[in-house]
Protein backbone atom coordinates (compact mmCIF):
# COMPACT_ATOMS: atom_id res chain seq x y z
CA UNK A 1 0.00 0.00 0.00
CA UNK A 2 1.17 3.74 -0.83
CA UNK A 3 -0.80 4.95 1.82
CA UNK A 4 0.27 9.05 2.35
CA UNK A 5 2.61 9.04 -0.28
CA UNK A 6 3.12 11.66 -3.17
CA UNK A 7 4.54 10.51 -6.63
CA UNK A 8 6.61 13.62 -7.54
CA UNK A 9 7.25 12.63 -11.11
CA UNK A 10 5.78 10.33 -13.24
CA UNK A 11 4.71 11.03 -17.27
CA UNK A 12 0.92 10.42 -17.11
CA UNK A 13 0.09 11.09 -20.68
CA UNK A 14 2.83 7.98 -21.92
CA UNK A 15 1.06 5.46 -20.07
CA UNK A 16 -1.25 3.37 -21.70
CA UNK A 17 -4.31 4.09 -19.44
CA UNK A 18 -3.67 7.10 -17.38
CA UNK A 19 -6.92 7.06 -15.80
CA UNK A 20 -6.77 3.24 -14.72
CA UNK A 21 -3.36 4.10 -13.27
CA UNK A 22 -4.69 7.00 -11.29
CA UNK A 23 -7.84 4.94 -9.99
CA UNK A 24 -4.79 2.38 -8.92
CA UNK A 25 -2.95 5.05 -7.43
CA UNK A 26 -5.96 6.62 -5.13
CA UNK A 27 -6.98 3.09 -3.83
CA UNK A 28 -3.88 1.99 -3.11
CA UNK A 29 -3.51 5.14 -0.82
CA UNK A 30 -1.56 7.82 -2.83
CA UNK A 31 -1.89 11.51 -2.09
CA UNK A 32 -1.45 12.84 -5.03
CA UNK A 33 0.97 12.45 -8.35
CA UNK A 34 3.28 15.14 -10.77
CA UNK A 35 3.04 15.23 -13.72
CA UNK A 36 6.06 15.94 -16.01
CA UNK A 37 6.01 17.66 -19.34
CA UNK A 38 8.73 17.26 -21.62
CA UNK A 39 7.53 19.17 -24.19
CA UNK A 40 5.08 21.84 -25.67
CA UNK A 41 2.49 18.97 -26.41
CA UNK A 42 2.84 16.63 -23.20
CA UNK A 43 2.98 20.08 -21.45
CA UNK A 44 -0.45 20.89 -22.26
CA UNK A 45 -1.38 17.26 -21.80
CA UNK A 46 0.09 17.48 -18.09
CA UNK A 47 -2.13 20.81 -17.49
CA UNK A 48 -5.20 18.83 -19.18
CA UNK A 49 -4.76 16.04 -16.84
CA UNK A 50 -4.54 17.87 -13.83
CA UNK A 51 -7.26 20.22 -14.49
CA UNK A 52 -9.56 16.54 -14.93
CA UNK A 53 -8.07 15.23 -11.43
CA UNK A 54 -8.11 17.12 -8.40
CA UNK A 55 -4.95 15.80 -6.82
CA UNK A 56 -2.92 15.58 -9.98
CA UNK A 57 -0.30 18.51 -10.64
CA UNK A 58 1.45 19.32 -13.82
CA UNK A 59 5.01 20.95 -14.67
CA UNK A 60 6.00 22.51 -18.11
CA UNK A 61 8.92 21.75 -19.90
CA UNK A 62 11.64 21.20 -22.47
CA UNK A 63 13.92 17.86 -22.01
CA UNK A 64 17.47 18.28 -23.15
CA UNK A 65 16.54 15.72 -26.02
CA UNK A 66 14.37 17.74 -27.73
CA UNK A 67 16.29 21.41 -26.48
CA UNK A 68 17.74 22.01 -30.16
CA UNK A 69 14.33 22.96 -31.31
CA UNK A 70 13.67 25.45 -28.47
CA UNK A 71 12.90 29.05 -30.11
CA UNK A 72 11.16 32.22 -28.70
CA UNK A 73 8.14 30.76 -30.07
CA UNK A 74 8.45 27.79 -27.45
CA UNK A 75 9.70 29.38 -24.91
CA UNK A 76 6.67 31.71 -25.02
CA UNK A 77 4.34 28.75 -25.18
CA UNK A 78 5.89 27.57 -21.92
CA UNK A 79 5.99 30.51 -20.25
CA UNK A 80 2.24 30.80 -20.66
CA UNK A 81 1.82 27.15 -19.50
CA UNK A 82 3.26 28.10 -16.70
CA UNK A 83 1.14 30.89 -15.84
CA UNK A 84 -1.99 28.03 -15.05
CA UNK A 85 -3.16 27.69 -11.87
CA UNK A 86 -1.99 23.44 -11.58
CA UNK A 87 1.39 24.01 -13.00
CA UNK A 88 3.97 23.67 -10.13
CA UNK A 89 7.23 23.72 -11.60
CA UNK A 90 8.89 24.42 -14.46
CA UNK A 91 10.70 21.22 -16.18
CA UNK A 92 12.30 18.44 -16.47
CA UNK A 93 14.99 20.56 -18.00
CA UNK A 94 18.47 19.96 -18.01
CA UNK A 95 21.60 18.06 -19.57
CA UNK A 96 21.96 14.30 -20.77
CA UNK A 97 25.16 13.63 -22.09
CA UNK A 98 24.53 9.80 -22.34
CA UNK A 99 22.47 9.91 -25.25
CA UNK A 100 23.57 13.42 -26.74
CA UNK A 101 20.10 13.46 -28.90
CA UNK A 102 20.49 17.58 -29.23
CA UNK A 103 24.07 19.41 -29.13
CA UNK A 104 25.59 19.99 -25.93
CA UNK A 105 25.53 23.64 -26.88
CA UNK A 106 22.02 23.49 -27.23
CA UNK A 107 21.43 21.64 -24.35
CA UNK A 108 23.02 24.13 -22.19
CA UNK A 109 21.31 26.70 -23.66
CA UNK A 110 17.72 25.46 -23.09
CA UNK A 111 18.67 24.67 -19.81
CA UNK A 112 19.86 28.46 -18.73
CA UNK A 113 16.19 29.44 -19.93
CA UNK A 114 14.52 27.64 -18.20
CA UNK A 115 16.31 28.06 -15.43
CA UNK A 116 15.43 31.73 -16.04
CA UNK A 117 11.96 31.02 -17.11
CA UNK A 118 11.84 29.00 -13.40
CA UNK A 119 12.96 32.45 -11.78
CA UNK A 120 10.61 34.50 -13.83
CA UNK A 121 7.48 32.70 -12.74
CA UNK A 122 8.58 32.02 -9.64
CA UNK A 123 8.49 28.50 -9.70
CA UNK A 124 10.91 25.43 -9.10
CA UNK A 125 12.89 24.01 -11.37
CA UNK A 126 13.02 20.32 -12.30
CA UNK A 127 16.56 19.36 -13.56
CA UNK A 128 17.20 16.16 -15.29
CA UNK A 129 21.09 15.02 -15.45
CA UNK A 130 22.78 11.99 -16.83
CA UNK A 131 26.48 11.83 -17.48
CA UNK A 132 26.42 15.74 -17.06
CA UNK A 133 26.12 15.86 -13.36
CA UNK A 134 29.27 18.26 -12.90
CA UNK A 135 28.17 20.46 -15.58
CA UNK A 136 24.50 20.21 -13.75
CA UNK A 137 25.60 21.44 -11.11
CA UNK A 138 27.73 24.21 -12.45
CA UNK A 139 24.98 26.46 -14.30
CA UNK A 140 23.04 25.56 -11.03
CA UNK A 141 25.58 27.51 -9.23
CA UNK A 142 25.93 30.07 -11.68
CA UNK A 143 22.23 30.62 -12.89
CA UNK A 144 19.83 28.87 -10.03
CA UNK A 145 20.57 30.76 -6.90
CA UNK A 146 17.75 31.28 -5.10
CA UNK A 147 15.74 29.11 -6.60
CA UNK A 148 13.90 25.46 -5.17
CA UNK A 149 15.93 22.89 -7.20
CA UNK A 150 14.66 19.36 -7.54
CA UNK A 151 16.97 16.74 -8.90
CA UNK A 152 14.59 14.46 -10.50
CA UNK A 153 15.75 10.89 -10.70
CA UNK A 154 18.70 11.63 -7.98
CA UNK A 155 21.93 10.29 -9.66
CA UNK A 156 25.05 12.02 -7.80
CA UNK A 157 25.60 9.76 -4.50
CA UNK A 158 29.38 11.44 -4.97
CA UNK A 159 27.85 15.00 -4.71
CA UNK A 160 25.62 14.56 -1.55
CA UNK A 161 27.74 16.98 0.74
CA UNK A 162 27.24 19.79 -2.08
CA UNK A 163 23.60 18.59 -2.46
CA UNK A 164 22.42 19.21 1.18
CA UNK A 165 24.48 22.30 1.48
CA UNK A 166 22.96 24.00 -1.61
CA UNK A 167 19.27 22.62 -0.36
CA UNK A 168 18.83 20.72 -3.60
CA UNK A 169 15.43 18.49 -3.03
CA UNK A 170 16.89 14.56 -4.67
CA UNK A 171 14.31 12.63 -5.52
CA UNK A 172 14.48 8.49 -5.93
CA UNK A 173 13.15 6.96 -8.40
CA UNK A 174 12.46 3.04 -9.16
CA UNK A 175 16.27 2.29 -9.76
CA UNK A 176 17.27 2.76 -6.19
CA UNK A 177 15.67 -0.67 -5.81
CA UNK A 178 17.92 -2.31 -7.91
CA UNK A 179 20.90 -4.76 -7.11
CA UNK A 180 23.54 -2.23 -8.41
CA UNK A 181 22.11 0.92 -6.74
CA UNK A 182 24.35 0.65 -3.37
CA UNK A 183 25.42 4.13 -3.90
CA UNK A 184 22.18 5.50 -4.09
CA UNK A 185 20.54 4.03 -1.17
CA UNK A 186 23.80 5.02 0.28
CA UNK A 187 23.07 8.61 -0.73
CA UNK A 188 19.60 8.26 0.55
CA UNK A 189 20.70 7.36 4.03
CA UNK A 190 23.21 10.00 3.67
CA UNK A 191 21.08 12.85 2.97
CA UNK A 192 19.17 15.31 5.19
CA UNK A 193 16.08 14.27 5.72
CA UNK A 194 14.48 17.42 3.93
CA UNK A 195 15.76 17.18 1.06
CA UNK A 196 14.56 13.50 0.40
CA UNK A 197 11.84 13.33 -2.00
CA UNK A 198 10.32 9.75 -4.43
CA UNK A 199 8.99 9.63 -7.26
CA UNK A 200 7.85 6.80 -10.28
CA UNK A 201 9.57 8.21 -13.36
CA UNK A 202 6.59 6.30 -14.82
CA UNK A 203 6.43 4.17 -17.25
CA UNK A 204 10.25 4.10 -17.08
CA UNK A 205 12.59 3.05 -13.88
CA UNK A 206 9.93 0.47 -13.04
CA UNK A 207 11.26 -1.06 -9.80
CA UNK A 208 11.61 -4.29 -8.10
CA UNK A 209 10.12 -6.58 -8.18
CA UNK A 210 7.97 -5.56 -10.75
CA UNK A 211 10.84 -4.76 -13.81
CA UNK A 212 9.20 -6.18 -17.06
CA UNK A 213 6.56 -4.11 -16.67
CA UNK A 214 5.73 -0.68 -17.21
CA UNK A 215 5.68 1.71 -13.91
CA UNK A 216 2.66 3.00 -12.42
CA UNK A 217 2.26 6.10 -9.79
CA UNK A 218 1.17 3.16 -7.14
CA UNK A 219 4.65 1.58 -7.48
CA UNK A 220 6.27 4.76 -5.65
CA UNK A 221 5.99 2.34 -2.53
CA UNK A 222 8.94 0.54 -3.68
CA UNK A 223 11.27 3.39 -3.93
CA UNK A 224 9.73 4.93 -0.31
CA UNK A 225 10.70 1.71 0.64
CA UNK A 226 13.94 1.41 -0.30
CA UNK A 227 14.82 4.72 0.45
CA UNK A 228 13.12 3.84 4.23
CA UNK A 229 15.17 0.91 4.98
CA UNK A 230 18.67 2.59 3.44
CA UNK A 231 17.66 5.05 6.79
CA UNK A 232 15.87 2.37 9.09
CA UNK A 233 12.89 3.77 8.92
CA UNK A 234 9.77 2.04 9.07
CA UNK A 235 7.35 3.29 5.63
CA UNK A 236 5.54 5.09 7.33
CA UNK A 237 7.95 7.35 8.53
CA UNK A 238 9.34 7.56 5.20
CA UNK A 239 5.56 8.53 3.59
CA UNK A 240 5.21 11.55 6.30
CA UNK A 241 8.88 12.99 5.53
CA UNK A 242 9.27 12.03 1.73
CA UNK A 243 5.11 13.79 1.36
CA UNK A 244 6.02 16.98 3.57
CA UNK A 245 8.90 17.69 1.38
CA UNK A 246 6.68 17.18 -1.96
CA UNK A 247 4.10 19.92 -0.09
CA UNK A 248 6.92 22.55 0.09
CA UNK A 249 8.71 22.06 -2.59
CA UNK A 250 5.59 22.07 -5.25
CA UNK A 251 3.65 24.68 -3.00
CA UNK A 252 1.13 21.60 -3.21
CA UNK A 253 -1.54 21.79 -0.56
CA UNK A 254 -2.00 20.30 2.72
Amino acid sequence: MAAGLIDTHCHLEMLRNPVAALEEAWATGLEAVVTVGIDAPSSRAAIELAERHERVYATVGLHPHDADTLDDRLLTELERLAEHPRVVAIGECGLDFYRDRAPRAAQITAFVAQIELARRAGLPLVVHGRDAGDEALALLETHAGGLVVVLHCFSLPDAVELCARRGYYCSFAGNVTYKNAGALRKAAAALPEASLLVETDAPFLTPVPFRGKDNRPAYVVQAAAAVATARRWDEARAAAVTTANARRAFGLPG
